[in-house]
This record gives C-alpha cells, structure tokens and sequence, in this order.
C-alpha cells in the first residue's frame, strides 16, 4: 500500500482505535463505519483504471433558519479556499496535474466534494478531503471577498423568470419546513452572515459522524478501507449535531401566487406536496435486514411523473429523457399552447414537492395553459393508464437511471446520495422497486396527491401580459 506523503493531524491526543465495522456488503457494495461515526461505502469497478472519491455532509438548506439562509452553499464556496496545507491554487494545480477532476455541490439535505482521478494517484483525493474535514480556514478576507461572489450568484439568479416564480412557489408551498427558502439563501441573510456564523456552522455539521465517503474504482477494498481508516479514523467527532424537527402541517386548500417581471413570456408552475424518498414512519421505516424502506408512495409517483412528462433524472444534478411522447407534451406542446413542459421530482429526506412548469405560447393565456394541465392530471386518477403505457414509462425511467449511473464516477455519487437520504440499498433495489408498481398504484398516488387541496399554483406574467 503506498504511504502518505502528508499526515493529517487533529488536536486530539494519539490513541489505539479499532477498525471500521462492515455492516454489510451486497451487490460489490461494502458499508462499513469508522468507530469516529463515519459512513464508508466501497465498491471495485475494474472497467478503466479510474477511481472517484465523494465525501457527502447530511447538510443542506434543510439545516438552515431565517437569518443563516444560504449558509450551508456558502460554507461549500469557502471550503474550496484552502488550509494551512494547500491553497485554493495549489488544490487545483495538484489535482489537474495528476490528471483528475474536482467539484462540490450544496442540495436541499446534503454537501458534497469529489474527485475523479487516476487509480494511482486517488490517495491525494483521500488526503485532500481529510485535510478540507478538519483544516479548511474559511479565513476572513476570503469570507468578504467570496460575499460578493455568493451575492451576485443570487442576483443573476433573480434575472431567470423561472427562478423567481419557482422560489415564490416554494415559499408558499412551505410554511413551516425549511425546504420553502433556496439553496442561494435570502439577500438579507447573504448580507448580513458574518465570518463567524460560517465557521461555526461549519464545525458543527462537516465532521467525520456527520459524513460519507463513497469511493468507486480500480482499488482494492481491503486496501482502501485499511487507508481511509488511518486517514479519517482519528479524526474527531463531533459532539452535537442539530437535528431538523420541523414537520410542514398537511395543507387545505389551494394556494396561489403571480409574479410580475421582466419579459414577454408567461410561465405556469404547479407545485404537489409529495412524499419522502423513505417511510419514516415509527416500526415501518426499515426492513428485516435493518434496511431503510422506500415510501410506499415515491416509486409510483416515479412511474406517474414517467406517463406524464418523461422519465425524470431524479437528481438535482440534472438529467432526463425527451418528454415528446409524454402525456403533457401531447396535450400542451403539441396543441399550441405551450413551448415546452416539464415534471419532476427528487428523492429528499422529508416531504418536498412533485413540481409541474410550463413555458406558454405567445398569444396563449396561463389560464388556458392551466385548464388543459389539470385535465391531464384528472384524466390519470380514473382508469387512462394502461399496463402497456406504464410498462412503457416504467422501461424508460429503468433506462434513464442506468445511462445516469454508469460510470464510476455517477456510481459514486449515487451510492453516497442515497445514503444522505436513505441508505446505499435504495440505490442498489432502485430497479426492483419500480418493477413492483402497478396500474393500481400509479392511480393511488394520482388521486391522493395530485389534488386542488395539495397544490400551490403559481403564474409568471411578463410585460405583454
């Protein structure tokens, strides 16, 4: 095993640790924790010699309250900064050097970094994360500077009709649950966190029994499991990680928003409270092997996003198949009153939203837009979906999941996702579960979900409107 050519070192005092704990392997998987708390997840892909490396923190804006809005993309940008070790240059220069790419994303539940590089040389990867775990220095200067960077983000954002009409949407859909803010945070929020708020956050939630590391590749397992525990295993844990209590009571009765902008173009949103990617309800929400369980709900509501738009990429990442032969491009697209239309819904650790969003034609009215979307939807909860149709959207989102999880690095990314809202078997019985849905159950979820008393309706109304 190749030996480190830079040693992480804590402010804990030297000590005998025992090694990681597999919990379980399957399909090539192995899950193992470090005695620190740290989630490990393993898998040898010897198709090139390639190896991705992703660390995932449970955190997300779902962590966040009014006045730190923003805080966990933030402390994302901050966390690219550096540390005593190795600069914000040097990080990337390093990285290049050998051949490998770098990045980092901030969702609703999670943060994540990764590298995909060389097999020979995805040690500096594993140091590099440790190094970021412990050292990063969100210094001062840097703080202010980024300020700016992280504002103008937002403010860019602001220019899309979309963004504006979706960030209003989601603040109507939510009253309580911190979901109803975006990632980019309020501008007052932006403004007004200081240096302190940022490390602070930072040193509650981006520690080892707060963390994943999922690694797919050209390795060894027994090899990589030996190296990530002697550079991660000592690291320390943190005492208190916050837990997000906040439950969004059930809604009843439509809610309603406009927004008036920029632009000629009219835009139609409509937003459903959806079901969570698990069941966390108590004594259901795992399965004889201690598995986590998919909601009886999520993997039909799949299916019905597949019959009305499209397989969906399930994943804030992106992603997605033509939706020309959709239920709603027929109905909307190819009947003139739309530009296009778009469904989706992603996997999220409390209930989110399962969002429709339409582009209307010119010289065509949101209202239109609107009756004509709602008669698709009311056509889905009577008896309109046949086997073959289902069978047909249910083939298409089993594509579109295995073309967005093939390579190493996509593969890494999922097993490490869906631990940081479920656990890596959800990943691994993703096809298995969508087998399971019937005609039945695509009609369930139709009527339970895709109700007026469950939907937040916004209109976008340009200029011309």
């Amino acid at each position: 095993m190749p030996k480190s050519t830079q040693t992480i070192h804590t402010r804990s005092k030297a000590r005998t640790i025992s090694g990681p704990h597999i919990q379980a392997q399957h399909d090539g998987v192995t899950k193992a924790v470090l005695p620190n708390g740290m989630t490990l997840l393993l898998k040898e892909m010897h198709i090139a010699p390639i190896t991705s490396f992703w660390v995932w923190y449970r955190v997300g804006s779902r962590n966040e309250h009014l006045g730190i809005t923003g805080i966990s993309h933030w402390v994302e940008h901050m966390l690219f900064k550096g540390t005593p070790t190795y600069s914000e240059s040097e990080l990337d220069r390093l990285v290049s050097r050998e051949g490998g790419v770098r990045n980092g994303m901030t969702g609703v539940d999670y943060t994540t970094f990764y590298e995909t590089m060389p097999s020979d040389k995805i040690d500096l990867a594993l140091r590099l994360e440790a190094d970021r775990m412990v050292h990063s220095l969100v210094d001062p200067d840097e703080v202010q500077s980024e300020r700016t960077v992280i504002i103008n983000e937002r403010q860019g954002s602001e220019n899309s009709p979309i963004f504006r009409l979706m960030e209003d949407v989601q603040a109507t859909a939510f009253k309580v649950h911190p979901y109803g803010h975006e990632v980019l945070g309020h501008l007052c929020d932006l403004n007004n966190m200081t240096r302190e708020d940022l490390f602070r956050y930072y040193r509650t939630y981006y520690v080892p029994n707060n963390a994943i590391a999922s690694v797919v590749g050209d390795f060894d397992t027994g090899t990589m499991l030996e190296r990530l525990m002697r550079l991660y295993g000592r690291l320390r844990p943190a005492s208190h990680i916050p837990r997000v209590t906040a439950v969004e009571p059930p809604q009843r009765g439509e809610r309603r928003v406009t927004v008036k902008g920029e632009g000629t173009t009219d835009y139609l949103m409509m937003a459903f409270h959806a079901p969570p990617a698990t069941d966390r309800r108590e004594g259901l929400g795992r399965d004889a092997t201690g598995n986590v369980q998919a909601h009886p709900d999520f993997f039909p509501l799949i299916a019905l996003d597949s019959v009305l738009c499209g397989a969906s990429g399930l994943s804030s990442a992106g992603g997605g198949t033509s939706n020309r032969s959709s239920r709603m491009s027929k109905a909307l697209v190819d009947s003139g009153l739309a530009a296009d239309v778009g469904a989706g819904v992603v996997p999220t650790v409390d209930p989110h939203l399962y969002s429709f969003l339409a582009t209307v034609q010119p010289g065509k009215g949101i209202d239109e837009v609107e009756h004509a979307l709602w008669d698709e939807l009311e056509k889905a909860k009577q008896d309109s979906v046949t086997p073959a149709e289902l069978e047909k959207a249910i083939k298409q989102s089993k594509a579109q999941f295995a073309f967005g999880s093939e390579s190493v690095t996509n593969q890494a990314f999922w097993l490490g996702y869906c631990e940081a809202f479920a656990d890596y078997m959800w990943f691994l019985k993703f096809i298995e579960n969508l087998s399971t849905v019937t005609v039945e159950d695509v009609r369930r979820v139709a009527r339970n979900y895709l109700i007026r008393d469950n939907v937040t309706v916004g209109h976008y109304r340009g200029q011309g409107s």
